[in-house]
């Protein structure tokens, strides 16, 4: 029987002003056995940059940067390579630690093209640097309408399933080996991330986090569900919400089977849920009312084993959960420890 070689991982290569292009070029030195099988889209001269400055970082050799024509000729890239398809538009690299609307054009453009390939079927999964949303608005056109990473593969998965974007929910999961986090919303305002706390919004998190979390587990998951308010709530002496909203969309997952609890204090449930040796968590994940709210504590216990999941999408997509870094880009200091933990995570999930 003839064996086919596993699909390729695909890896964006983010702002090319920030330390995506030098995370990248550092995993691919220090991890090679983990690198193996993934393939960069980007600009070959930027990675070629990385490459020579995490070489001068570490006191060795620049590793070579291969520029592949077709996602097909990911075989034939040799151990200690680079292999990068160019797809996007940079006359020469950029400046770095600077927003660049060529920068946010070129990140989008290798967004989109390692979106549908992994749609196609011509590669397992997508990992994403960093990107920086200012360059994205700086870009105007057809980005303007995408705040970041998620918008974008939402709208890009839309058109693949032939739907329309309100018919594909998405969120976000912040997670580490302690503690996993789910978001009713996502970029928003806290004013409006506070209005699209409804009981739709709340419960069709509690859905798409039971059945994303459930697939990683092997088993239905522990969801807890942060209050919106302090304490809660406090029966309704520091808002409704929990009463009027939150509690009645927990009831509602629980008739569908799930096995939901809240709504907790939000100052608390991320230390129940937390996970170590020492104390195991009491919950598998917990859903949090807003950005911030779920994303602090996770990257508290540590951005560089942090990972970023788009859960509801019909592909993977993982992430480090880390921004640009302009103000270290170019120095060689970046850590990759974060973006090799978004990529084991996209192997595991990957069909």
């Amino acid at each position: 029987m003839t064996h086919l070689p596993p699909k390729p991982l695909l890896i964006t290569m983010g702002d090319a002003a920030g330390i995506g292009p030098e995370i990248i070029a550092k995993a691919f030195r220090e991890a090679p056995t983990e690198m193996a099988g993934c393939v960069v889209v980007g600009d070959v001269a930027t990675l070629r940059r990385a490459a020579a400055l995490t070489a001068a970082a570490a006191g060795a050799l620049a590793l070579p940067v291969a520029q592949l024509d077709a996602l097909g000729q990911a075989s034939t890239v040799p151990p200690n390579c680079i292999g990068v398809l160019q797809k996007c538009e940079l006359a020469a690299p950029v400046p770095f630690g600077r927003v660049s609307d060529l920068a946010g054009k070129a990140a989008a453009q290798c967004i989109v093209w390692a979106a549908r390939a992994v749609l196609a079927g011509e590669a397992s999964a997508m990992v994403t640097a960093p990107i920086h949303k200012e360059a994205l608005a700086a870009a105007g056109g057809w980005l303007a309408g995408f705040p970041g990473h998620t918008e974008m593969l939402q709208a890009e998965a839309a058109v693949f399933l032939g739907k329309p974007v309100s018919e594909l929910p998405v969120r976000m999961m912040l997670a580490n080996d302690e503690l996993k986090t789910v978001l009713v919303s996502i970029h928003l305002s806290l004013r409006n991330a506070i209005e699209a706390v409804t009981f739709d919004n709340v419960l069709q998190t509690l859905r798409i986090s039971h059945r994303a979390v459930s697939a990683s587990l092997g088993r239905p998951p522990r969801i807890a569900v942060a209050g919106l308010n302090p304490h809660a709530g406090e029966a309704g002496l520091f808002g409704s919400e929990e009463q009027t909203i939150i509690a009645p969309a927990i009831a509602a997952a629980r008739a569908e089977g799930l096995n939901v609890s809240g709504p907790f204090a939000p100052d608390t449930v991320f230390m129940r849920a937390r996970n170590t040796a020492a104390r195991p968590g009491e919950f598998d994940v917990v859903v949090a009312m807003y950005h911030d709210q779920g994303l602090i504590p996770v990257k508290y216990l540590g951005v560089e084993q942090g990972v970023n999941v788009t859960l509801g999408l019909p592909l993977v997509r993982t992430s480090p959960d880390h921004g640009t870094a302009f103000d270290i880009a170019g120095t060689g200091k970046a850590d990759a420890s974060s973006l090799l933990a978004a990529i084991r995570l996209a192997r595991r999930l990957a069909p």
